[in-house]
């Protein structure tokens, strides 16, 4: 997942050719050929833009083995696309959940691997039926974006990426304690290191609202704090700390032989000088499946006008999504259930996580029931109620003077309507979150 990093770093840094002809000797390759990805691929419409995929490996077998029992096969865990401007002035990373349920294109046998026939299936089937190159025909046909190269991390690579920074800083809204995913950490801002990132990355049921779409969430937040270190000057101007990360970021990944050192030194050349908030992170526009329980199908025509956006190289910042309040993706909510109906509390973190919410935390209200729905909010906060009150149909907002975080908390009500219906026009989650996104701050 931090292959993310490794992409867009490597172009910014800007260090010299002979540092980064060392570091690609630390690269594995896989070569994608012509015939792995098919005679009718998109075409490179913005021709000097790059599309990188990033896929991050489940393989639990040698120094992954801790980390779950042994699964035949090797599944993409994450899915990202990182698109390099063509001006090299600003990087879009599209998050896809693995529980898309998706149209899947035929592949070819390689490698020991069966192929993949064309059918409806889960977004991650194409890496076990067919390799990188089957993931990588199945994301242009679906997206209609030219992707040039590839870069694959596992889970050991992400550890030493995280410790060669010296740790990450995140924010916890509450402690947690999941032995699934080998985590225990207290409340509140911390650092973490290697091992605990990735557990912290990998969690799913002990965070939020349990699901793959919390989960990506949290690992957009975990690279926006990344980025931020590893761009600093806490990092930049620290020689040995710098070649520290470079060299467990080569050595943590596998890329196309295409993808070499005259490539790396154009990007790094060319992108000197990328900033933080530069770098936005979107999740491709989704519902929950009617048809298929706990499978998710992308949002039309929002999905489309999202990869048109990346495949012609424009930019989110021009698109007007209706609203002058502060965006969905920069609110934090926690959602209590002041009903007798069991898991409406749920029900309705997964809906405000469909139009771009963070949620914190699902639980019940102290006392049941509650007649009407509030949104309770402190100074901090109040620049961010209209943009939440505006989304429901039902709701009274009601400040708490002496609160300090701006967090927003709906408690729901016994005249709870739902949610407002998205119009058509609503593009406010195409627009994401950028790197300088601070989760302490929410």
């Amino acid at each position: 997942m931090t292959a993310v990093v490794a992409t867009v770093v490597l172009a910014a840094v800007g260090v010299v050719i002979g540092v980064y002809v060392k570091l690609t000797g630390n690269v594995k390759h896989i070569e994608v050929t012509g015939d792995d990805l098919g005679a009718t691929r998109p075409p490179k419409v913005a021709t000097t833009s790059l599309n990188v995929l990033i896929v991050g490996s489940d393989q639990r077998d040698g120094k992954n083995a801790r980390y779950g029992r042994s699964v035949e096969g090797e599944r993409t865990d994450t899915i990202m696309l990182a698109h390099l401007s063509s001006k090299r002035d600003g990087a879009m990373v599209i998050s896809f959940p693995r529980d898309s349920l998706v149209q899947l294109p035929a592949c070819h046998a390689k490698g020991g691997l069966p192929g993949q026939q064309p059918h409806l299936g889960m977004i991650n089937e194409s890496f076990n039926s067919g390799g990188i190159g089957c993931t990588w025909k199945t994301i242009e046909s679906l997206t209609g974006i030219h992707i040039d190269h590839f870069v694959k991390v596992d889970f050991t690579g992400f550890k030493s990426m995280v410790d060669a920074v010296g740790g990450v800083d995140v924010c916890l809204p509450q402690r947690i304690d999941d032995t699934k995913a080998l985590l225990h950490l207290p409340a509140g801002r911390q650092s973490l290191n290697g091992e605990q990132a990735l557990g912290y990355v990998r969690a799913r049921y002990s965070m939020g609202d349990g699901s793959d779409i919390g989960r990506i969430q949290r690992q957009q937040m975990f690279l926006s704090s990344m980025l931020k270190k590893v761009m600093s000057g806490e990092t930049l101007t620290d020689p040995a700390r710098l070649l520290g990360f470079l060299d467990a970021a080569t050595k943590a990944v596998t890329t196309d032989p295409q993808l070499t050192p005259g490539v790396m030194k154009d990007l790094a050349t060319s992108a000197q000088g990328m900033t933080a908030g530069q770098i936005r992170f979107i999740t491709t526009p989704w519902h929950y499946s009617v048809t298929h329980p706990g499978r998710v199908e992308w949002v039309q025509p929002q999905a489309r006008t999202l990869f048109q956006i990346v495949a012609k190289d424009k930019s989110v910042a021009g698109i007007k999504g209706g609203q002058a309040k502060t965006p969905r993706s920069k609110i934090n909510v926690e959602v209590r259930n002041g009903t007798l109906r069991s898991g409406l509390a749920t029900t309705v973190a997964v809906g405000l996580e469909q139009r771009g919410y963070h949620i914190t935390k699902i639980g019940d209200a102290p006392r049941k029931p509650v007649p009407r729905t509030t949104v309770h909010y402190s100074p901090n906060g109040a620049s961010r109620v209209p943009t939440l009150t505006a989304d429901l149909l039902s709701g009274t907002a009601r400040p708490v003077p002496g609160a300090t975080t701006s967090r927003l908390v709906l408690t729901i009500g016994d005249d709870w309507k739902g949610l407002k219906a998205l119009r058509a026009d609503d593009s406010e989650a195409l627009k994401g979150f950028d790197a300088t996104h601070d989760t302490c701050a929410s």
